[in-house]
């Protein structure tokens, strides 16, 4: 398993590449029909699959992930979180603000 805190950003974006080259071969699709669907450019799609684009935009990796339909994964990427105890409102220590009419 891949340890992603060890990995630098540029590498990160290789990964996701090369796992989006695999979703698109498994779907049959070839990086025109891609860059058909998306409006995205041929070379922007080859570069991020090659490993070469470090510094693809996070709208365009959606867009990506939609076309390969595992935009539904990104609820695996930021789960649901359990409540803070900093998030709840405490009413009872509330401070309340008085305002003065001038």
């Amino acid at each position: 398993m891949t340890n992603f805190f060890e990995l630098s950003t540029p590498e990160i974006v290789q990964y996701l590449g090369k796992r989006f080259k695999e979703y698109r071969i498994i779907d049959n699709l070839t990086q025109k029909e891609i860059a058909q669907k998306t409006g995205i450019g041929i070379t922007t799609i080859a570069k991020f699959e090659s490993g070469t684009a470090y510094n693809i935009s996070l709208s365009t990796l959606i867009i990506l992930l939609k076309t390969i339909k595992c935009i539904n994964n990104i609820k695996e990427l930021m789960p649901d979180m359990t409540n803070s105890p900093y998030l709840v409102k405490e009413d009872n220590n509330k401070v309340k603000r008085v305002r003065h009419k001038k």
